[in-house]
């Protein structure tokens, strides 16, 4: 059997402060890395030419769905067969990339998420993020019938038949939970492993209270779209 083709999908908006100690520890493990700069005004382009990590310079900023769907578009345009997203702000633990990759080599998992709730241990993010993540988590359960103890989780892992697709299709702002309905709604399997998360060391998040309520407003609406639309066929 040939190797299993893996690529790490870094999308980094202004991250400087977290993005170098980040890639060296994404060194230390044998897979490539993409990172998708979206449009940052920092030092994040020295940072992958000082760390010789592969980068997409996007010319305008088209926020995290928009960014990582171009990480998907390279990987599929590269033959990977595996994806997986890493924020570039720190707060996901690339050691824990064996146990998440793991059932999809297995093949017991089309889409793996990294949850902090499983075990709950390390950073759980602001009161006002858990908000979001237990009104999403309920809203999945109300709608498709599977606990997903960390919607928003942004550490996950999805095998070449989703690489193609979110390549084609991927939500651009928030695009976490919607994933999550559109998957379950087609038969996809979506499984959760525990892993353990960092708070941010340096820089600010660019959610903020106001965007937070705004997007869980949205988001919100758009599973609901999501979950009664007519076809359940999009996913081959």
């Amino acid at each position: 059997m040939s190797k299993v083709r893996i690529l790490v999908i870094v999308p980094a908006y202004n991250e400087e402060g977290n993005l170098g100690p980040l890639l060296l520890k994404l060194r230390e493990h044998d897979i490539d890395i993409v990172v998708i700069n979206d449009c940052s005004t920092d030092k994040t382009i020295e940072i992958c030419k000082q760390h010789s990590v592969e980068f997409i310079d996007l010319p305008n900023n088209l926020g995290i769905g928009g960014a990582v769907q171009t990480g998907y578009q390279f990987a599929a345009n590269n033959n990977y067969d595996i994806a997986i997203q890493i924020d570039g702000d720190g707060q996901h633990n690339p050691e824990y990339i064996p146990n998440i990759i793991e059932p999809i080599i297995a093949q017991k998992a089309d889409l793996v998420i990294g949850s902090r709730y499983i075990s709950k241990e390390g950073f759980q993010s602001s009161f006002v993020r858990r908000i979001g993540i237990r009104h999403f988590s309920h809203l999945i359960k109300l709608l498709l019938k599977q606990t997903i103890t960390d919607p928003t989780s942004g550490f996950r892992a999805c095998n070449k038949s989703l690489i193609h697709f979110f390549a084609k299709k991927y939500p651009s702002d928030y695009p976490e939970p919607e994933t999550i309905v559109t998957l379950l709604r087609n038969k996809r399997r979506v499984i959760e492993v525990p892993v353990i998360m960092n708070s941010r060391e340096n820089g600010e998040s660019s959610i903020n209270k106001i965007k937070a309520v705004y997007y869980m407003i949205k988001v919100s609406l758009a599973i609901l779209i999501d979950f009664f639309r007519v076809s359940n066929k999009e996913i081959a």
